[in-house]
């Protein structure tokens, strides 16, 4: 359980044979980030993330980046998710839902999140283009996948339109950030459910 007068922060620790990740954050920051692995873009949209979402957030991780991105681009969403779920303890005294719209120039994205405790992930909406610089598009799902299952959240992601895929990838992150701190937001009742109990 996580008192209000106590910080909603949690320290992850992942290890395995292709990836090593210490990963902290904290809920209530002012968007400071620290990040040090290498997957350049990934590093920009997490910055990014925490910056709309006033989250601070440190990773230090390695993986076999030589093989390709994907492991580390995984288990880093694995431990971001598993961190807010700890760090958000019984959940006591949220809002549990965010919604957020966010334009990046020609393009509109939206996330819609419900701590719910049972994971689910919908992305609608294609991303042209395979590749933004080095990074596989197609990591933009698995990365929020492993996210949302690991926070035990409901997150729903759609591209409503645009043309750039850097645009649509970044508003995917600003808007998931910016709901993120609307559903961790401090509110004045017990656990937001009509069961008492939101695990």
């Amino acid at each position: 359980m996580n008192e209000r007068n106590q910080p909603r922060e949690a320290k992850i620790e992942r290890v395995t044979g292709e990836t090593s990740v210490e990963l902290t954050l904290r809920l209530d920051g002012s968007g400071q980030a620290a990040l040090d692995f290498p997957v350049p873009f990934l590093r920009h949209m997490l910055h990014l993330f925490a910056a709309h979402g006033h989250f601070d957030l440190s990773i230090h991780a390695t993986g076999d980046v030589d093989v390709d991105d994907h492991h580390l681009v995984e288990d880093i969403g694995l431990c971001l998710g598993k961190a807010l779920h700890t760090a958000l303890g019984d959940k006591r005294g949220i809002r549990r839902y965010g919604e957020r719209h966010t334009p990046m120039d020609e393009t509109l994205a939206r996330a819609v999140i419900d701590l719910s405790g049972r994971p689910a992930f919908v992305l609608l909406g294609e991303i042209p283009a395979e590749r933004i610089g080095t990074f596989p598009t197609e990591l933009v799902r698995e990365f929020f996948k492993s996210f949302a299952n690991e926070a035990r959240m409901a997150l729903h992601l759609a591209i409503l339109y645009g043309e750039n895929s850097h645009h649509m990838v970044e508003a995917l992150f600003k808007a998931t950030g910016a709901a993120l701190r609307l559903a961790v937001a401090p509110d004045d009742g017990g656990v937001p459910s009509t069961k008492g109990v939101l695990e």
